[in-house]
């Protein structure tokens, strides 16, 4: 684990020492599948079941440092796939993290998950391109899919000055978008670049 670390440190893409901080308090081995658990500290993405996958850690880390997480800040996560992810979170910002994951099995996965890692993360079964209305506002949203635009809910459901971090472009290519909400309502954004995610599937993504 230390090496991957290191490694995401050496080329920039862990810049703060709260993600740092994060990524060396979250053993991803314990978020991916048995049988992937020898490559759990490779730089890549690792199938999970249900055509899902657990990011790279580079990527991650790029969405956290986007993101600028501060303790005490309420976080909206919209696809919880193996919880890795809203470990990390909750380690930064402590218990104000709600997760939305479309597959019941990944959910059940996630909550086991984050339950044996000590993380107390809501991970609710819905839709997530519809956002989560009874904790809203939120002051950041991560989006770990690919969506072909930012889903007005989730833009309603942020705090004038909150963040949200999402691909947005096509099926499974697309730009890494960080959206900061002004106070008319719109969006300031930022483009990090390229990547590759699996498709947001719901009433307002694909």
């Amino acid at each position: 684990m230390k090496n991957l670390i290191d490694y995401l440190v050496k080329y920039r893409y862990i810049k703060s020492e709260s993600v740092k901080r994060a990524f060396e308090k979250v053993d991803r081995r314990l978020f991916v599948p048995e049988s992937f658990k020898g490559r759990a500290y490779s730089d890549h993405p690792l199938p999970i079941g249900f055509n899902q996958t657990i990011s790279a850690p580079s990527m991650i880390a790029i969405m956290l440092e986007a993101l600028d997480l501060k303790r005490g800040d309420k976080v909206l996560e919209i696809g919880t796939g193996s919880g890795y992810n809203a470990a990390l979170i909750s380690e930064i910002v402590g218990d104000n993290v709600f997760s939305i994951e479309r597959i019941p099995e990944l959910a059940e996965f996630a909550r086991d998950n984050l339950r044996k890692a000590g993380y107390k993360v809501k991970v609710l079964i819905g839709d997530g391109t519809l956002g989560y209305e009874a904790e809203a506002p939120y002051d950041k949203i991560i989006v770990t899919a690919a969506a072909p635009k930012i889903p007005d809910p989730l833009i309603k459901q942020l705090k004038i000055g909150g963040k949200i971090c999402i691909p947005v472009g096509e099926r499974f290519f697309c730009d890494l978008i960080l959206g900061e909400k002004l106070s008319d309502g719109k969006l300031r954004k930022k483009n990090y670049g390229g990547c590759a995610f699996v498709p947001l599937i719901g009433k307002e993504g694909w």
